[in-house]
């Protein structure tokens, strides 16, 4: 089962370009929640997230009270790590204050990138990087506006997975795809 999400993501999600704000602040905090885990950890709790956290809707996680957090450490349906629980709320009310004073969660990411994909040109057997001056730059922002658990390797890993970058193998059928 874990190959076949794992496939599954690869194939359909992973690198596909998202410019929804609300889906790219999902997606941030899900990569934050994969700190120290294996992403696949997360993919087989990634509907589970969705319901415990109320579909991510920052408005709603904004506002989560102590009782909340605490049926959410209680919820084994995903991880039950308080800083990371802790770290949701942050970012949402973050993310609530930077979209109010930037107009769009997803222009702010995207600029790091300059808008558009950075198209990598990964051959067989090199090593696909853990973190670029783009990442650095886009987790330092992140950190001055408030954000939690948005290093730079989690920002790269968040910048694969939304399309930003398209660390795809040149060999693969989805470099060709979302060239």
């Amino acid at each position: 089962m874990g190959s076949e999400i794992y496939m599954q993501y690869h194939d359909e999600d992973w690198g596909v370009p998202e410019r929804d704000d609300q889906r790219l602040f999902a997606k941030l905090i899900l990569d934050g929640a994969q700190a120290g885990l294996s992403w696949i950890t997360i993919l087989k709790k990634r509907d589970n997230y969705y319901r415990a956290f109320d579909g991510f809707d920052p408005k709603k996680i904004a506002r989560y009270t102590d009782k909340k957090i605490e049926a959410l450490m209680a919820d084994a349906g995903i991880v039950r790590n308080r800083l990371k629980i802790n770290a949701a709320v942050i970012n949402a009310q973050a993310y609530l204050k930077l979209v109010k004073e930037e107009g769009s969660f997803s222009d702010f990411l995207w600029q790091f990138v300059g808008g558009e994909t950075l198209q990598s040109q990964l051959k067989v057997g090199q090593p696909i990087p853990t973190s670029t001056a783009e990442s650095d730059a886009m987790s330092k922002a992140l950190r001055q506006r408030g954000f939690k658990f948005v290093g730079s390797t989690i920002c790269y890993a968040f910048m694969q997975a939304v399309g930003m970058v398209n660390d795809h193998r040149e060999d693969c059928f989805r470099y060709r795809e979302l060239r």
